[in-house]
C-alpha cells in the first residue's frame, strides 16, 4: 500500500445510527485487529472527545483503541507518544481548531511518525478541523453564508497529507462555497473540495477519492479559470471569477485528482 490512505470527514458524522463513515474507518484500520489512536489536539475538551470516539470505535468492533491528549509541543515531542503513533493501524483526528493541530504538532516527533505512518499506508482520518488540517494548505477561517469576497479568507500550512487540494468542511450546512471559490481563485492549480456534514472522501494511494456518507462533496476545479480579480486592489470587493468547473458528487461517485475526472464507483459497505 502506498502513500495517501485518508478518510476526510466534513464533520457531524453519524454516531448513533448506521455510523457508515466511522465503520468504514474501523474496517480499513483492521476491525478486530485494529490498533486505533485518536488525536484530540484540535479540541479544548480532549477527555470528552477522546472518550466518545473510543467508545464508538470499540462499539464498531475495533480491537484496541487509545487516545492521545497532545496539548503542547512538549507532548508532541514525547517519544512514548511518537511510539504509539508508530504502532497504530488507524489514526483519527477529532474536530476543534485546525490551527492547534498544525502549531502543536508541526516539526515534532509525533509529526514525523505521523508522516511515516502515512507513507506506510496506515489509514489517517479527520473530522471537521481534523479534515481541514489534512491538506498542504488549509483554510483557517473565512466568512460563512456570504458572497465570495476577496481577502476574507485566512489560510495557513496544513499537515501536508493531501497535496493538491484545499479542504473545507460543514460545507453546504454553513454556506461555504464563497470562501472555497476564493481559495481556488488564489491558487487555481489546486482543487477545492467542500465536504458536507455526515459525508467523507476516502482518498486512495493512487490519488483518487470516493464519496461516502449521506450528503455530497463539491469539487471546484480552477485549472480552466479564464480570469479573476482576486489579486487586484480593493480587497473587500466581490470576487469575479470566470469559467470555473464545479462538480457535486454524492455517494456512488468519486474523483481522479490527477486526471481531474469524475468517476462512478461501486458503493462499499463495511459489515
Amino acid at each position: 500500500m502506498g502513500t495517501g490512505n485518508l478518510i476526510i470527514i466534513g464533520g457531524a458524522e453519524d454516531k448513533t445510527g448506521e455510523c457508515l463513515i466511522l465503520k468504514t474507518f474501523v474496517g480499513i484500520s483492521g476491525a478486530s485487529e485494529a490498533n486505533i489512536v485518536i488525536i484530540t489536539t484540535a479540541t479544548e475538551k480532549p477527555v470528552e472527545a477522546g472518550s466518545q470516539y473510543k467508545s464508538l470505535f470499540i462499539g464498531l468492533g475495533a480491537g484496541n483503541v487509545s487516545f492521545l491528549d497532545i496539548n503542547t509541543r512538549e507532548d508532541a515531542g514525547s517519544e512514548p507518544n511518537a511510539r504509539l503513533i508508530a504502532e497504530a493501524t488507524g489514526i483519527f483526528f477529532t474536530g476543534g481548531d485546525q490551527l492547534r493541530i498544525t502549531s502543536i504538532l508541526g516539526g515534532t516527533r509525533v509529526f514525523e511518525m505521523l508522516h511515516r505512518a502515512w507513507k506506510a499506508g496506515v489509514v489517517i482520518a479527520g473530522t471537521s478541523a481534523g479534515a481541514s488540517a489534512m491538506s498542504r494548505t488549509m483554510i483557517v477561517e473565512g466568512n460563512d453564508n456570504d458572497p465570495a469576497r476577496k481577502c476574507t479568507l485566512k489560510m495557513a500550512p496544513g499537515l501536508g497529507l493531501l497535496d493538491r487540494a484545499l479542504i473545507d468542511q460543514h460545507f453546504h450546512q454553513r454556506g461555504r462555497i464563497g470562501r472555497l471559490l476564493c481559495g481556488v481563485a488564489e491558487n487555481p492549480s489546486i482543487l477545492g473540495i467542500g465536504i458536507d456534514e455526515d459525508t467523507a472522501i476516502r482518498v486512495y494511494p493512487d490519488d483518487h477519492f470516493e464519496v461516502i456518507g449521506s450528503n455530497s462533496v463539491v469539487v471546484v476545479d480552477g485549472k480552466s479559470i479564464k480570469s479573476s480579480n482576486v489579486s487586484e486592489l480593493m480587497p473587500d470587493e466581490n470576487l469575479a471569477i470566470t469559467n470555473v468547473v464545479l462538480h457535486v458528487l454524492p455517494a456512488g461517485y468519486g474523483f481522479d485528482m490527477t486526471e481531474r475526472k469524475v468517476l462512478r464507483v461501486e458503493e462499499k459497505q463495511w459489515k
